[in-house]
């Protein structure tokens, strides 16, 4: 049995001659948060998506558990424990927040062909399932829409390991929160990694993922520029990586050598 829960081995994923990705390798195991870095457009939404089963890649092969994986679509990803958490959230701000945190699977009650929902037990789990993350909703019928921003991506998360997910796959959970909010979040993904859920952290924050992390993955331009274990980069590497530190410090020179140059 492989040590990795999950494993991307030499992914591609190509667009017409366009190349979205080309030859990505991740590993990930139980309790493990890995941060996936880039720029815009360095492949990180299409390797979320492949990851999800909403693309198949065209070179290289999935891996969950150690068996080799096609997804033919989003639910046969979630049916294999591997759940993405979007930015949109996929939350409707009018609707209850426990309407929100089964959306479509709520605990049912009654005799056959004559259930109907179980809204005490269910706001019983929904109010539960947030206070264990510190949260306090004293009415789960309140609208989602009336909680924070760090609130309903805690609800997101929450709703999805509930409902089984071994491989958690975020996609800039922190990107549109405040300082204090984004803490909340963070804090709650360190926690459910160290009850074994496996977690990607898509950001484009290195502040955010350096704390959290356990290993970081950079893309540029759909390519790999390798996996680090946090023992083995600091901060600012990961920094100078991310702000394409070679092709700066290639354009202060070349900007210096146009300033020795004479003028015609």
């Amino acid at each position: 049995m492989s040590d990795y829960l999950v494993q991307f081995n030499n992914i591609s994923k190509f667009f017409g001659k366009v190349i979205a990705l080309k030859d990505v390798t991740m590993k990930l195991k139980k309790g493990e948060i890995m941060c996936l870095l880039g720029d815009n457009g360095a492949g990180k939404s299409t390797l979320i998506k492949t990851l999800a089963g909403v693309y198949r890649p065209d070179e290289g092969e999935i891996i969950v558990e150690g068996k080799k994986t096609i997804f033919d679509s989003p639910k046969d990803a979630l049916d294999m424990g591997i759940a993405t958490v979007y930015q949109d959230l996929a939350l409707v701000s009018l609707m209850s927040v426990t309407r929100n945190f089964f959306m479509g699977r709520e605990p049912m009650k009654g005799p056959p062909f004559f259930k109907t929902f179980d809204i005490e037990k269910a706001n019983k789990i929904a109010a539960e399932r947030m206070g264990q993350i510190g949260i306090d909703v004293r009415d789960p019928s309140q609208a989602v829409g009336t909680m924070s921003g760090g609130e309903r991506q805690c609800l997101a998360i929450s709703r999805a390991i509930y409902f089984g997910a071994k491989v958690l796959v975020l996609d800039e959970p922190t990107s549109a929160l405040g300082v204090h909010q984004a803490s909340v979040v963070l804090k709650y993904i360190v926690k459910a990694a160290s009850q074994g859920l496996a977690v990607i952290l898509i950001t484009h924050n290195v502040h955010h993922a350096y704390p959290v992390g356990n290993s970081f993955t950079v893309l540029n331009r759909g390519k790999s520029l390798g996996t680090y274990e946090k023992k083995d980069i600091s901060r600012e590497k990961l920094l100078s990586m991310m702000a394409g530190g070679e092709e700066l410090n290639k354009l202060e020179v070349e900007l210096r050598e146009m300033n020795r140059s004479p003028t015609n």
